[in-house]
């Protein structure tokens, strides 16, 4: 069990039998009474942001959550197919659930889900992934009229900026915790 005085940001705790973390946290001890922790916790489920300020006293569940080596199978309407790299057992986890990993999911690409209660709630991508430029406009060289980057679309339909340089067709490197453009790979 935690306490309140074990609050820092990043811990995950279980409230109303689902887990959060906290993503803020504030300590403060008035004059007279008890320390008061204000906190900013987000359902790693929903993500629903609470305010919500403790005591001293009172106590928190560990989230116990699992991490498993999965690889990305294929995507069917709004739910995306996982299957564990060890038992070969497959799950379904929602493209709510996703968030902005869906962005990134290329067939066949290992992630890390994230299990609470043996319930998917979420994936750890590798911090960087390759993908194709399916459409971008092509460069004229020379033309130093536009910015230095140009909006592109990549074959999961994420759109992001890249350098002039790169046609469609091509593969680039992608930063997942950014979401940012990194290298073009060589081929």
């Amino acid at each position: 069990m935690y306490t309140a005085s074990d609050l820092r940001k990043g811990l995950k705790v279980v409230i109303d039998n689902e887990p959060y973390i906290v993503i803020a946290f504030d300590f403060s001890k008035p004059g007279k009474g008890q320390a008061l922790y204000r906190t900013k916790l987000r359902n790693m489920i929903t993500g629903m942001i609470l305010d919500r300020t403790y005591r001293e006293g009172d106590t928190f569940e560990p989230a116990s959550l699992e991490e498993r080596a999965m690889q990305y199978l294929y995507k069917e309407g709004d739910h995306y197919h996982f299957m564990d790299n060890q038992t070969y057992e497959q799950i379904i986890i929602s493209e709510e659930s996703l968030g902005e990993a869906r962005n990134f999911m290329i067939e066949n690409l290992n992630v890390k889900v994230l299990l609470f209660r043996d319930r998917a709630i979420g994936v750890e991508l590798p911090n960087f992934v390759n993908l194709r430029v399916i459409k971008t406009e092509t460069w004229v060289k020379g033309d130093t009229s536009k910015s230095d980057y140009k909006p592109a679309t990549v074959e999961t339909g994420y759109e992001l900026r890249i350098p002039p340089f790169v046609e469609e067709g091509e593969l680039i490197t992608i930063d997942t915790r950014t979401g940012e453009y990194s290298t073009r790979v060589k081929g």
